[in-house]
């Protein structure tokens, strides 16, 4: 097996061997194995994803804080109780491209793809069976790529790796990062037979009906979601030999993220809502003490606690939203009681009875059920985006917790270290439209 370097490109994640010194960027590093020549290789190429993966969204690893938390700061689900610049430019939606927090998730995206692609090659040719394993490796690449998309303004680089070689990416808008999400989880879905192949079908589906979702089409995510069952959960799962819940590392033992409530005017009622979805642990003090006697978040309270990245709840939620775009109102309420009939303490609901309080109830329900997951930030820009609102009326707004006015960010800028690829530009985005 061959051991390559990343550099520090969104591009790889990855690496090229050196010869001489021409790149200060180029070095040897054995820890990081992207090519295999053998059936125990392969499979280690796939243990690797699987690792990188769970870094890159919510473990502790060579993301700090991971996609999970960071979209949840600039959103309206925590708040900064940390002294670091990173974290509180991110809570105060003043994000700018030198952020090196952004660098790390932007990065561990990549590698999940470019490593993925590597599996991917490496599992049909020395260990294909289970045929899952490789239709795994497919949606966690396009789960990358549609987290990705809904944090990053347009712009957005998508380089490959062909062998040694560094294949830069374009810059391209977020829509084309979902359609490029939803051609890998069509991918994954040619590849699932065997163990484990009714899980990873439904994951890669869950995955394609959001990314459809994202490109507003309504009806076609609602039917593939229609394919999952309510019962249905994919995991992240983490080990205190690998990687802890950074979620519970960050927010219930270091307390560096704090459980937010009402956040800037128009955040959602995380702790007073009494909601079974975001059980309360005891009062706790921000690692800063500029947040004082606060529940924190019981959720994730153990460090080897797993996290659902997909799951039938979402998938009624996605037949609620199609139901509801198409006008469907008795349907739209359906799915919304399907998923809350699974969880003790949740009493049905009824038709609120106007097109904007049935868009406000869907996008609480999404809020409480896929709390902390990585939706909520491209939920707030998909309110922007395909139902006209503005972002003072979905995002944080006013004075925040430490003084400082929020800003005027809706996503996050594509980071300054992608300036080493010759293809990006060298403003830190094309734009920053939702």
């Amino acid at each position: 097996m061959k051991m390559l370097r990343g550099t520090g490109l969104f591009a790889l994640g990855l690496s090229l061997a050196v010869s001489g010194c021409h790149s200060v960027l180029e070095a040897n590093d054995p820890d990081i194995v992207t090519q295999a020549s053998s059936a125990a290789g392969a499979v280690a190429l796939r243990n690797g994803v699987i690792l990188r993966f769970a870094q890159a969204m919510d473990g502790s690893g060579d993301a700090p804080d991971g996609f999970f938390l960071l979209g949840g700061l600039m959103a309206d689900e925590w708040i900064s109780g940390d002294t670091f610049e990173q974290r509180n430019t991110t809570d105060w939606r003043t994000t700018v491209f030198t952020n090196s927090f952004l660098a790390t998730i932007f990065r561990s995206a990549g590698r999940v793809r470019n490593e993925g692609q590597a599996a991917v090659i490496a599992l049909r040719q020395f260990s294909p069976s289970p045929v899952s394993n490789i239709g795994q490796m497919f949606a966690l690449i396009a789960f990358s790529e549609n987290q990705v998309s809904e944090f990053f303004c347009n712009g957005i680089p998508f380089s490959e790796l062909d062998g040694n070689n560094i294949i830069f990416g374009d810059p391209v808008s977020y829509d084309s990062g979902y359609a490029r999400a939803v051609n890998h989880a069509d991918s994954a879905l040619a590849f699932v037979a065997g163990p484990d192949s009714a899980k990873i079908r439904q994951l890669a589906t869950v995955i394609k009906a959001r990314a459809l979702l994202n490109r507003g089409q309504y009806a076609a995510a609602a039917a593939a979601a229609a394919t999952v069952a309510t019962s249905f959960q994919y995991l992240n799962t983490h080990s205190v030999n690998s990687t802890d819940n950074v979620l519970w590392l960050q927010s219930f033992s270091l307390r560096r993220y704090v459980l937010a409530d009402n956040e800037g005017t128009n955040g959602l009622n995380f702790r007073s809502a009494g909601d079974p979805r975001i059980p309360l642990g005891g009062l706790v003090n921000s690692f800063d003490n500029t947040v004082l006697n606060v529940p924190s978040q019981a959720i994730w309270i153990n460090r080897a606690d797993g996290v659902v990245i997909a799951s039938g709840i979402e998938a009624r939620l996605i037949e609620a939203e199609g139901a509801l775009r198409a006008g469907n109102t008795g349907t739209f309420i359906q799915m919304l009681n399907a998923a809350r009939a699974t969880k003790a303490g949740l009493a049905p609901l009824a038709d609120p009875g106007t097109a904007v309080a049935r868009e406000n109830l869907l996008f609480r329900e999404r809020a409480f059920w896929l709390f902390g997951t990585g939706h909520r930030l491209g939920d707030l820009r998909r309110l922007m985006r395909q139902y006209n609102r503005s972002a003072n009326s979905v995002f944080p707004i006013g004075i925040a917790s430490k003084g400082t006015p929020y800003g005027s960010d809706v996503n996050f800028p594509i980071p300054q270290a992608e300036q080493n690829n010759p293809n990006s530009p060298q403003a830190a985005c094309t734009d920053r439209l939702p």
